[in-house]
């Protein structure tokens, strides 16, 4: 799967299906409003319900928030450490030989939100299935219902790379670094603070520049843009190979869109801010922009 660099077909997926080693992931959370009053920016909903209703025939479900991320701080979906995550992918099947394929309905950001993290723990035979759940669906392929069967527990050992992700002091840094990109994978409206946001105060890390995810992708088939639209969009921003990316969202989801491109592209110098707008819309001592 490497060969794909990170991508794979509806119909190189349909041909691989019985392949012992593949290990497929369906990895849909939803995010619902919060209550009124609550500290937290949405409620996040594993897609269980919609996984039961049609799956890929074979698929198992990854829960991102329940199994895969840090409990311990408020913030949703961060980095656990690397021991949660080893025992975690282990207990569902998956081992350093493995073939591991992503998808996602709705849009492929759950998706690309694993494979950022399963590649820096320097696990490199991984793919995102281009177009994910809804594209599957769309061209009539088989589908499967009711839960997961799941896949033999396996041994997982890591090999965790640096770089791939930074905090808040780090991201500041990198607003004053020549050399540095840092770019925003929200929408333009609350890159500009435009609209109230749901993290706190609107606006964006100063000096980001704008490449919104829903942009990256086409809105009918939920596939990814041609390689060349998605570059000419990144150099119109001033990002280009030889800056280091810095990229960031509302809850380090949507900015993997961007950084899996990058990665399509050629770019190799890429990291995530993983608190993005969850943190740094409610630290008061962080600066903000607007306008």
């Amino acid at each position: 799967m490497s060969g794909h660099n990170g991508l794979i077909s509806t119909a190189e997926l349909a041909d691989i299906l019985d392949r012992p080693n593949l290990r497929l992931f369906d990895c849909t959370t939803y995010l619902e409003p919060a209550p009124e009053g609550s500290s937290q920016p949405y409620l996040t909903v594993p897609g269980r319900h919609t996984f039961e209703a049609g799956h890929i025939p074979g698929a198992d479900f990854l829960d991102l928030q329940g199994e895969f991320s840090d409990a311990t701080t408020e913030l949703r979906f961060m980095m656990p450490d690397v021991a949660q995550l080893e025992a975690a992918f282990g207990r569902h099947g998956v081992s350093n030989d493995s073939c591991v394929v992503l998808y996602s309905l709705g849009t492929p950001m759950w998706a690309t939100r694993f494979w950022w993290m399963l590649t820096s723990l320097g696990f490199e035979n991984v793919s995102v299935l281009d177009g994910g759940l809804d594209k599957w669906k769309f061209e009539g392929r088989p589908l499967d219902t009711g839960p997961a069967k799941g896949y033999k527990p396996a041994t997982f050992i890591a090999e965790p790379k640096d770089g791939f992700f930074v905090d808040k002091h780090e991201t500041l840094a990198a607003t004053s670094e020549h050399g540095t990109v840092v770019v925003n994978a929200l929408g333009p409206q609350f890159h500009r603070g435009l609209e109230p946001s749901r993290y706190g105060r609107p606006g964006r890390v100063p000096g980001s520049c704008n490449v919104s995810a829903a942009t990256l992708l086409d809105p009918k088939t939920k596939a990814f843009v041609p390689l060349a639209e998605a570059e000419a969009k990144f150099k119109a921003q001033g990002i280009t190979k030889d800056k280091r990316v810095v990229a960031y969202c509302g809850g380090g989801i949507s900015a993997t869109v961007d950084l899996f491109l990058l990665h399509r592209l050629g770019y190799d110098n890429l990291t995530l801010y993983d608190g993005s707008m969850g943190e740094w819309a409610k630290d008061a001592s962080l600066p903000i922009e607007t306008g």
